[in-house]
């Protein structure tokens, strides 16, 4: 019999899942848009501050993992159990991030025990704060010259960590971490 996923260990999920590249594809933020609107309908606009498109798909002619990430931005009076609920109700497979400051919670959509199916989406939840994601999309999408040389380190990595998720995203980090600095102190 087959684990569920959140039964399977990261070097499991690394195997059904392996990291990908797609070119870009414009209908990215047509289908951010679409799965926005889906959001705010589960959880009611009073329990939003903002949604925002993050990630490389919210990139135009960014290459990146076909995984649209989402950050949602709720006020602290939220009731968390009812939240997370309502998102599992529109198809949502609930994560916890116990080693991030509450409440980030996650959502991830299109995983299953057989590989994606269908739009891959993540759901960052978190209070209304100062987030780096938006400083760091934001200065890809003005610096293109940057966004290139963000690809080329992703294509790279790609290679090295196919199989290994968090591997990927670890190569990444000090990337991310001196474009945000830079933009931080741009803005």
């Amino acid at each position: 019999m087959q684990k569920e996923l959140d039964q399977m260990t990261p070097e499991e999920l690394g195997l059904l899942f392996p990291i990908m590249l797609s070119v870009p594809n414009p209908d990215w933020i047509r289908l951010f848009e679409t799965e926005k609107k889906n959001i705010e309908n589960s959880l009611g606009l009073d329990n939003i501050i903002r949604i925002e498109h993050i990630g490389s798909t919210a990139v135009a002619d960014l290459i990146s993992k076909p995984t649209i990430d989402i950050l949602i931005e709720i006020p602290e009076k939220t009731d968390l159990q009812q939240m997370i609920k309502k998102i599992k109700n529109i198809g949502y497979h609930y994560i916890p991030k116990p080693e991030n400051p509450a409440p980030h919670i996650m959502f991830v959509k299109g995983y299953t025990k057989d590989g994606l199916k269908g739009q891959a989406y993540h759901i960052h939840i978190r209070y209304s704060g100062d987030w780096d994601e938006l400083y760091f999309r934001d200065y890809l999408k003005k610096n293109p010259e940057i966004a290139l040389e963000y690809a080329r380190l992703k294509q790279d990595i790609a290679k090295k960590y196919r199989y290994d998720r968090d591997g990927y995203t670890n190569a990444k980090t000090d990337f991310i971490k001196k474009i945000t600095k830079i933009a931080r102190n741009d803005s």
